[in-house]
């Protein structure tokens, strides 16, 4: 039936060319912006996760500044630390030097006060952003012997959780200002002479040539001695906690990186398959524009019926 009322094929034309424009907008978006879902109407469960998961990234963008920023403060620990051994083996060296009788003991020991105020200086110095390892003051109100290093960020069923690499200060410090218990801070006294130093502190000054002060400079040379071996396992505890936060830096970044690739897969759009869509999604609105021209065009032959 023709009507003048109801141009059906126009409809139908524009119910179709409706279809294509809106499904032409939706490619271009996704060209545009690169994602086949970019809000939650393009796919509420698939846009959740890929928000979800890149909050979780920049969490974890974050644990690798502060592994980053752990990593510093281990190294100039590790290196202070070092510095500290090699100043402790020349005092050593100048205490047996100064064992054979007939050396000036007092010109030894000016050579020995300055490598101590250097082993002062190297514990003073061994900072970074404030935080200083290897010489504490324990009896402030914010000590803590155990330092930690933020390393990981996970999620598990909604609930998030932190994981640290700590470092045992109390192991490691060289000097204490509260009560000397770093490794050369610590006092003893000497069995015969009855003196009470620390490596940082010892002097053999007015040591003489008898028995009694040859032991007591002996038993300093076992001291400074000892105090290298406890900086050694220091300084390998060190190097032990620098490598583990080295690996876990290049593990969250590859963790980064997997977690980037999973959201692309979730969200990201195919740009070859797109720009398929697209030249034939050009092409149906084209013949949509033109099925709908002529459809319009029909009404106009109901026309010719009345003509004499």
């Amino acid at each position: 039936m023709a009507s003048i009322k109801t141009n059906v094929s126009a409809m139908t034309a524009l119910q179709s060319l409706t279809t294509t424009m809106r499904m032409l907008d939706q490619t271009q978006t996704r060209i545009s912006t690169g994602y086949r879902v970019g809000t939650a109407e393009d796919n509420a469960a698939y846009w959740s996760i890929a928000t979800t998961m890149r909050s979780d990234n920049s969490a974890l963008s974050t644990v690798m500044d502060a592994l980053g920023l752990g990593a510093a403060t281990i190294d100039v620990s590790y290196t202070g630390m070092n510095s500290a051994i090699e100043a402790a083996k020349e005092i050593k060296n100048k205490l047996v030097a100064a064992r054979q009788p007939g050396l000036d003991r007092a010109k030894i020991q000016s050579e020995v006060a300055e490598l101590q105020r250097q082993l002062t200086s190297i514990g003073n110095t061994s900072v970074f952003s404030g935080e200083n390892w290897i010489s504490v003051d324990s009896s402030l109100p914010d000590y803590n012997p155990t330092k930690t290093v933020v390393a990981s960020f996970s999620r598990s069923g909604g609930s998030i959780s932190i994981g640290t690499i700590s470092v045992d200060v109390a192991g490691i410090k060289l000097f204490d200002a509260a009560d000397q218990s770093g490794i050369l801070d610590v006092e003893d006294t000497t069995t015969n002479g009855g003196v009470t130093y620390s490596v940082a502190t010892l002097d053999i000054s007015t040591l003489t040539n008898n028995d009694t002060d040859l032991q007591d400079l002996e038993q300093m040379i076992s001291w400074v001695d000892d105090a290298i071996g406890n900086m050694t396992t220091a300084a390998a505890n060190l190097g032990a906690v620098k490598q583990r936060v080295t690996l876990q830096q290049e593990f969250v970044k590859t963790l980064i990186d997997a977690i980037t690739r999973g959201i692309g897969t979730l969200v990201d759009a195919d740009m070859n398959e797109e720009s398929t869509r697209l030249q034939a999604l050009q092409v149906q609105q084209q013949l949509g524009v033109q099925s709908l021209s002529i459809a319009n065009q029909n009404s106009q032959s109901i026309l010719s019926l009345f003509r004499q």
